[in-house]
């Protein structure tokens, strides 16, 4: 064989070897691991990856209540959780993933002992994406993040504000984890789970519709306030829920209240427009959280109502911070002398179980609820 033709056939076996293994290298998945554990919370609450990278992440569930897995954009885990609890009683049969842009990837639920697995390429964009369990109650303290960039680092485990509280003291999670290896770190279970107040969950409850949220101010502290009649239902102390059969996956199941109920809404509805109590065509707006807390909004008639509700300075009652900055007349905030509570407001005037605020008060003011001896009647 002449040398050229030999040479010719030499490197043609080279380029397809380099050719083969260039495809190779550009087609492997590196797999991820997530298991569901104990206490609502992932075994791995941050991973990093690069721009691109293909991925093929495994999510098993070793506790015994159901949880999914949603992969969102940058900054946006708590307005994605928040659409998932509107979906109310169609959320089980949804998987709880709302349709929504800012889901980019999800995970159905996975039941105990179950496992499954999503694959999908990383954003080329570098960035902090979030995943997190959208089950009711779950999506406020189960959540991780994945980390997009191109240098594998990570910020220290104390500073991380992307990953649960309660985590970032965490010694077990070995979080440095570079682009060539992947470490699944399983922690100490905790059971029951306690989470830091404020908090929500979305539930079902009885003394309150389908569309209820009930909200812990405080570890004393609690309230449910109904978004399918938007207004405060009832508060109580002692503790927070027994709702562990809603956490096993169950979408009908009603919560049960831990403590004593020391007040419950008796009016038509607690504000008015006109002095014969007259209820005003309502429409619920959703929420924004203030620092943790949620602040509801709706309409009255077609005028925007804003309401925030914040534990007294002692933590023995309620503050309700009203907003209703393009009201132009009167308005009357009602009460009840049954409803277990004494009532002190920041503006109006006090006349038969009510309080009268000009247009100007009624712009933001706040009443606040105190226990009476005795409790409710």
């Amino acid at each position: 064989m002449r040398p050229s033709i030999k040479l010719f056939f030499l490197l043609s076996a080279f380029l397809s070897f380099t050719v083969v293994y260039a495809q190779s290298t550009t087609d492997s998945i590196r797999n991820i691991k997530i298991d569901a554990l104990v206490g609502l919370q992932f075994d791995l609450i941050r991973f990093v990856v690069k721009p691109g990278e293909k991925l093929n992440l495994v999510f098993s569930n070793s506790d015994d209540m159901s949880h999914n897995l949603l992969i969102t954009k940058p900054g946006s885990r708590l307005e994605v959780v928040n659409e998932a609890l509107k979906l109310g009683e169609r959320g089980p049969q949804l998987n709880y993933i709302p349709n929504s842009p800012n889901v980019l990837w999800a995970i159905p639920i996975v039941n105990p002992n179950q496992t499954r697995s999503l694959s999908f390429i990383a954003p080329k964009q570098e960035g902090v994406y979030p995943y997190v369990c959208t089950i009711p109650g779950h999506g406020m303290v189960m959540f991780g993040a994945m980390y997009v960039n191109s240098n594998g680092m990570l910020p220290d485990l104390k500073n991380d504000t992307n990953i649960p509280v309660n985590r970032r003291n965490d010694d077990a999670s070995i979080l440095g984890i570079s682009h060539s290896q992947h470490r699944s770190v399983k922690t100490k279970p905790l059971h029951p789970y306690v989470p830091v107040s404020p908090y929500f969950y979305r539930v079902f409850i009885d003394g309150a519709s389908p569309a209820a949220i009930a909200v812990s101010l405080t570890s004393d502290l609690s309230y449910c306030w109904d978004a399918g009649t938007c207004k405060l239902r009832f508060a109580w102390t002692g503790g927070f829920l027994d709702n562990s059969e809603l956490w096993k996956g169950k979408g009908d199941v009603s919560a049960k209240v831990v403590g004593q109920v020391f007040f419950r809404d008796k009016t038509l509805f607690p504000l008015s427009f006109s002095p014969d109590k007259a209820v005003s065509k309502l429409d619920y707006k959703g929420f924004r959280l203030i620092n943790q807390f949620p602040e509801f909004h709706y309409t009255m008639n077609g005028i925007d109502v804003f309401e925030l509700i914040l534990p007294t300075a002692d933590g023995k009652g309620l503050v309700r911070i009203f907003r209703i900055p393009d009201v132009k007349n009167r308005v009357w905030f009602n009460t009840d002398s049954q409803d277990g509570v004494n009532y002190i407001s920041s503006h109006g005037i006090w006349q038969e179980n009510r309080f009268r605020l000009s247009a100007n008060e009624a712009k933001k003011f706040s009443i606040t609820m105190y226990m009476k001896e005795g409790g409710l009647r």
